[in-house]
């Protein structure tokens, strides 16, 4: 199927996901338009990381549609979404603490632009390596500590180092969960503007918890509770939500 200008970039599909007798997806529909901010919220165990390992990859529904662009991806593995387009980041840093913020981001890029066995080679010689790292660095701005062991980082910049992982391979469709997980007020203004910068020409599907950063970044807000989406609205309209503020936001949203 060839995408158009009105194909989602996520589209799911009466999605359900079980482990043994229990129901942890159940029956989700969700649609994420091209170039949309879109945030998952929802209580502890709501799904929402379930929600993510189906959409990557890493969990195989047990029914239902996952489509990027209007093609199927469920039950492809994550390497060959990552190929199609689709990125995502983790709630733990995945980054090797040891090497430096440059070489983290060129062993991402290597594998991005095709040169898989290039660790046996001189790769401060790969001119495509060297600037496609220098941007990206750049845009996560990270280029003044491109030397720094990634482990010696402040939290929020290894968090910002893992967006730049995120976006390593040319992914137009990027899903962070929690972003700003156990940051200061400072890191988190510091991310939140990051993750408006690098999601200005992408498509940005994130999980967070914190809903001043849900409200200050998403043009929409779907609602995760015991595995249903019980709203999908503008964050406005969401705010308002009589079963949203009962079941979830409270006193949050006020």
């Amino acid at each position: 199927m060839n995408a158009t200008a009105s194909t989602p970039a996520i589209e799911l599909a009466g999605l359900r996901k079980s482990f043994g007798p229990m129901e942890i997806i159940r029956g989700v529909d969700l649609v994420v338009r091209e170039g949309e901010r879109h945030a998952v919220i929802g209580p502890n165990g709501a799904g929402k990381s379930t929600l993510f390992h189906l959409i990557s990859g890493h969990y195989l529904p047990s029914a239902g549609a996952i489509r990027l662009r209007g093609e199927s991806i469920a039950g492809l593995p994550p390497q060959l979404i990552n190929r199609r387009g689709l990125s995502r980041s983790f709630q733990v840093t995945n980054i090797f603490p040891r090497l430096s913020v440059w070489e983290n981001v060129r062993c991402a890029t290597l594998w991005a632009l095709g040169h898989r066995y290039s660790f046996w080679r001189d790769v401060d010689r790969l001119d495509d390596v060297n600037r496609r790292t220098e941007e990206i660095l750049s845009e996560i701005d990270l280029i003044d500590r491109w030397r720094t062991p990634a482990g010696v980082l402040t939290y929020g910049e290894q968090r910002a180092l893992e967006i730049g992982l995120t976006i390593a391979g040319n992914a137009d469709v990027l899903l962070l969960d929690e972003p700003t997980a156990g940051m200061s007020h400072a890191e988190t203004e510091r991310v939140v503007s990051l993750i408006r910068k690098v999601s200005e020409k992408r498509t940005l599907l994130m999980i967070e918890h914190d809903m001043r950063v849900v409200f200050d970044l998403a043009d929409r807000i779907s609602v995760l509770v015991y595995g249903e989406v019980i709203a999908s609205d503008t964050p406005e309209r969401i705010k308002a939500n009589a079963a949203v503020q009962q079941a979830y936001l409270g006193t949050e949203a006020a």
